[in-house]
């Protein structure tokens, strides 16, 4: 059965809902001066910390990559290292991003706890920072209030915004946007894995990984700590990294021809359909982040939940909305192969089964 705009009163809940997230989103810009922030002057300050730990993680992954090369680790050490940047990817992509942050479709408490567990084998910080910070982004994007401001740079975008001091304006815009943000602390999987986050952090990203080749395949402590805790988990900051800069820059921009973020097949292969970006920013309540007949793993893997019902009013744009929008402003390379057509004149709730 299909839901969403085939349904009245589902229509009437998101339209409401969405009415009510505007009125909020109003009075949190009513005293918001951009102008005032981009003609500050501001010095970021290195907090040395975040810089000390990024340069040590990255030393030691180069240690790993030499371990790996060279055959000093075993083989099922790397396989299993790989496996689980691809399949932990699936809790930034499905998880907090597509599901937390946009709310793009929803996900029944099952599905809900699978991604936040997964999130957390990233290591990417607790879900409600994450996606705080990804809402900043997308409402200021390319502006002084956005997180990695692309306009700085690809190392700014790709890891300097982790290891500088924010521009006042994020910091104000971070406090601002927690008031229209309350759908995720209400979420209990957040507000737990959040409570919890050290302790997960070190049982679900440090401890098992390590563990794991330790027990089964009796590799080393040593190569273990080295491959699967620290060369996996600076693969995968490196791989969400890749969005924030590579995506913002180099490709083509079918739909909004105006905006820095683009289409990169190879940002998309490596982050599981992330890196179709220009798609993303011109729509980013689609729960697919791309057309269809895009590279997207990210979106079989919601497709498939969706069959089970774990997930479920699946958000999309129509054909008609994307060629129209492509038409406006795009730079002329929409490809051929389009979406079919779906009824709505709005998004619409895709139901695969």
């Amino acid at each position: 059965m299909k839901t969403g705009y085939h349904g009245a009163c589902t229509a009437e809940h998101h339209h409401m809902h969405r009415i009510t997230l505007e009125n909020v989103s109003d009075k949190i810009n009513k005293d918001f001066d951009l102008a005032k922030y981009e003609a500050m002057e501001f010095t970021p300050q290195i907090r040395w910390p975040d810089l000390t730990v990024q340069i040590m993680l990255h030393l030691v992954s180069i240690f790993g990559v030499y371990l790996i090369i060279t055959n000093e680790v075993r083989f099922l050490t790397t396989l299993f290292a790989f496996a689980t940047i691809y399949t932990s990817g699936f809790g930034i992509t499905a998880g907090v991003h597509r599901l937390w942050s946009h709310r793009a479709y929803r996900a029944k408490t099952p599905l809900r706890i699978l991604l936040a567990l997964l999130f957390t084998i990233t290591g990417q910080r607790d879900i409600y920072t994450w996606a705080l910070d990804h809402r900043v982004h997308h409402k200021y994007s390319e502006t002084v209030a956005d997180p990695h401001d692309v306009r700085r740079g690809f190392w700014f975008a790709h890891v300097g915004w982790l290891v500088l001091t924010p521009h006042p304006a994020v910091e104000d815009r971070r406090v601002a946007l927690k008031k229209v943000s309350l759908d995720l602390i209400d979420d209990p999987v957040v507000r737990i894995q959040k409570q919890l986050f050290i302790p997960l952090f070190a049982l679900l990203n440090v401890i098992i990984p390590v563990w794991v080749p330790c027990y089964f395949w009796s590799e080393t402590l040593v190569n273990s700590f080295v491959v699967s805790f620290v060369t996996r988990f600076t693969i995968t900051l490196n791989i969400a990294f890749c969005v924030n800069s590579f995506a913002h820059l180099w490709g083509n921009k079918p739909y909004d021809r105006l905006i820095k973020p683009v289409e990169n097949g190879m940002v998309s292969l490596a982050a599981l359909g992330e890196g179709w970006h220009n798609y993303h920013h011109v729509f980013p309540w689609d729960y697919r982040t791309s057309e269809l007949g895009r590279l997207n793993i990210s979106t079989n893997f919601i497709d498939t939940f969706a069959k089970i019902g774990w997930a479920y009013d699946l958000k999309a744009a129509t054909s008609a909305m994307i060629v129209n929008r492509a038409k406006r402003s795009g730079d002329g390379t929409l490809g051929e192969t389009e979406e079919p057509d779906p009824t709505s004149s709005d998004y619409q709730h895709i139901d695969v089964n």
